[in-house]
């Protein structure tokens, strides 16, 4: 972990606080960041501060860390002071007359992030405190919690008696903490897709920030493997189609992203994807960060953002319509490219648009990409599992394309996309000469899941009727799914569970209609300013996810994600006969859907709901009404019983959320 000064409670005590401040400044200048005259007062009151609390705690022997880096957050923790047991995370507030919410929730936040990213912060309760030194005298509660306690107030005359209650609270471990073990520990942040696009915006490489599991290294050779790819078309002067394929959140939006404007980025790539509320989503998190974090306004922000996230319908339509134009990129990344579109949707007139396409976007791709001089390489991340829309290709229209190219096109992929399950998520039957395999294309790992590795596998066992397989995972503990049907329960479990700066937030499927009689009528579709509030704005804004009110549907959070989800269960996808049993609802009644690629696409909804959690996912299945040919019991008891024996544990409303099992005991305060 690291932090720019790292001293012991009696070094501290025996410099002046000018000392310190200016060990920090030096630090700052490092940085390449100018030092402010308000920042040099802040460290002089923190240190001043800490030199009069220590000696009361009888924290000489502690070791006391300042301005600690939170890679995820892009923000560093004031103080952190390591006692014999406990971790506890300071946020100072010069001068601050009170504790505002805002303030609260980033002091819990960077102690969250700790427990759940930082190897040296598990074994034992980390205790965030927020610190306004011109506070009243704050009141704090002492309760039993795991982990991370809630955030404890102080202010300037209180610090050192709350340091020395802490102590004294927390029962001395069979093994004390170790703090050069602790300074020496991992930290690995998993972060969010718009923390990634962030951090890759202003350069920063992928890998330092990519997962909390040494397990995941996987992204690593995947990213490289990509390179080693696009490094051969250019030397060879070849065109080539990359296929990165992956389970459910195993990051491959991240390595597309990575390679369009990381560190390393491949000069030129533009990142292509249909997946609109994710360009307006991952847009307005951009502009937003420049506005915020680095004072910048105007149009430029928003000219940058749309330079690097491209729509790939627009891209594709630009290029039909200028036949002789070659795009400027060598490389392009086409993100969810297992749902371009097949010729008939390509060419489908809407309320929208006109289309001018004549042919499936693959080919469209191809042949645009042809043009580019000398040579050409398309990464297409493959997102199995996940087609949800009717005219959506798959990999076998790719294979198509490239096989009908008379050897213009060559293809690299791992043996999934031979393998698949289904046939129009196979490249090809056989192993074709123009495609060449690559084991390390394939993400196994999913990163989503920031404590449980297996959650896809559930999903997968769940929806393919496999309880007994289901159950078994479940078995070994630490699944993260619950199950209620009490709605009510359902929002207070989730605002119980994100803490801090951590985001919930309600999701449905598109075609569960009658979850309206349930109140959750209003559903969250497309790409405009509505998405865009609902993943960046924070509750109390009632546009935000957090307000509970609005679910997004699949087509609204494909590609995205929360840290903790309350998923409601809809008629659209039943039990009937031991099996799942797909509907629509039309008019004033269910009706069964025939057609198989149209049952596959509503189980497919599912599976993308189900897979949006970094933490937890909340299932609520209603109760129905006897009285509503619409809403059966009997059909809602039976999608319930049957994810109780696929291991889904029932929801306690007053239960702690769960803690990873290696996380300390509970301990009382």
């Amino acid at each position: 972990m690291k932090a720019w000064v790292s001293t012991t409670g009696a070094e501290l005590l025996a410099q002046p606080a000018d000392h310190w401040a200016g060990r920090l400044a030096f630090a700052q200048a490092g940085q390449m960041s100018e030092l402010q005259r308000a920042q040099r007062e802040s460290w002089l009151g923190l240190v001043a501060l800490l030199q009069q609390a220590l000696p009361m705690a009888g924290g000489e022997g502690w070791t006391v860390l300042l301005e600690c880096d939170l890679l995820r957050l892009e923000k560093r923790i004031d103080a952190v002071i390591l006692t014999d047991r406990a971790v506890v995370v300071l946020e100072y507030k010069h001068g601050a007359g009170g504790f505002t919410a805002a303030d609260l929730a980033q002091a819990e936040d960077y102690a969250l992030d700790l427990h759940d990213f930082h190897a040296g912060s598990r074994c034992c309760p980390v205790v965030p405190v927020l610190l306004a030194s011109a506070a009243p005298p704050p009141a704090n509660q002492w309760p039993i919690f795991h982990a991370v306690t809630p955030v404890l107030r102080s202010n300037a005359a209180g610090l050192g008696p709350l340091l020395r209650n802490i102590q004294s609270a927390i029962p001395e471990p069979p093994r004390l903490l170790d703090p050069a073990a602790w300074a020496a520990a991992p930290y690995r942040p998993v972060p969010t897709i718009i923390d990634a696009a962030r951090r890759l915006f202003d350069r920063h490489e992928v890998e330092a920030i990519a997962t909390a599991r040494a397990d995941a290294l996987n992204l690593g050779r995947t990213t490289d493997a990509i390179r080693r790819a696009i490094a051969t078309a250019s030397a060879r002067r070849e065109r080539c189609v990359v296929f990165v394929t992956g389970v459910p959140g195993a990051g491959k939006t991240l390595c597309g992203l990575n390679l369009a404007f990381g560190t390393h980025a491949e000069i030129g790539a533009a990142f292509l994807t249909g997946n609109a509320p994710l360009v307006a989503v991952l847009r307005g998190a951009l502009e937003q960060d420049a506005r915020q974090r680095q004072g910048r306004t105007g149009r430029q922000p928003r000219r940058e953002a749309r330079a690097v996230l491209q729509n790939v319908h627009r891209f594709l339509e630009h290029h039909v319509r200028a036949p002789d134009e070659a795009p400027a990129e060598h490389v392009v990344i086409f993100d969810e490219a297992q749902r371009a579109w097949d010729a008939a949707q390509a060419g489908r007139d809407t309320q929208r648009r006109s289309s001018i396409l004549s042919l499936s976007e693959p080919a469209h791709m191809l042949e645009i990409m042809h043009r580019v001089p000398d040579w050409s390489v398309i990464v297409a991340l493959i997102g199995n599992g996940q087609e949800i829309n009717t005219g959506e290709a798959g990999l076998a229209e790719w294979g198509a394309v490239i096989a009908n190219s008379g050897g213009a096109w060559q293809a690299v992929a791992a043996p999934r996309a031979l393998d698949a399950a289904e046939p129009v998520q196979r490249l090809a039957q056989g192993h074709p000469s123009w495609l060449r395999l690559d084991p390390d294309l394939d993400l196994t790992l999913p990163l989503r899941a920031v404590h449980y590795a297996a959650a896809a596998d559930w999903v997968d066992a769940v929806l393919t009727d496999r309880a007994a397989d289901a159950a078994a995972i479940a078995a070994r503990g630490g699944l993260p799914f619950r199950l209620t049907r009490d709605l009510g329960a359902l929002r207070a479990a989730l605002r119980q569970r994100a803490r801090g700066l951590r985001r919930a937030g309600l999701v449905c499927s598109a075609k569960a209609k009658r979850l309206r009689a349930e109140g959750l009528g209003a559903q969250l579709h497309g790409a405009d300013a509505e998405v865009v509030n609902w993943f960046l704005r924070r509750w109390p804004d009632v546009r935000a996810s957090d307000a509970l009110e609005v679910c997004a549907t699949e087509y609204a959070c494909q590609g995205l994600e929360l840290d903790w989800v309350g998923l409601a269960w809809g008629g659209d996808f039943i039990r009937h006969g031991g099996q799942w049993r797909a509907r629509r609802f039309v008019g004033h009644a269910w009706q069964r859907v025939g057609s198989p690629a149209s049952q596959h696409h509503i189980r497919n909804t599912y599976r993308v709901l189900l897979t949006r959690a970094r933490f937890e996912t909340l299932i609520f299945v209603p109760h129905g009404d006897a009285a509503d040919a619409t809403r059966p019991a009997a059909e809602a008891d039976a999608v319930a019983d049957y994810l109780l024996r696929c291991g889904v544990p029932l929801l306690d409303n007053g239960e702690v959320p769960a803690i990873p099992a290696t996380a300390p005991l509970p301990f009382l305060l």
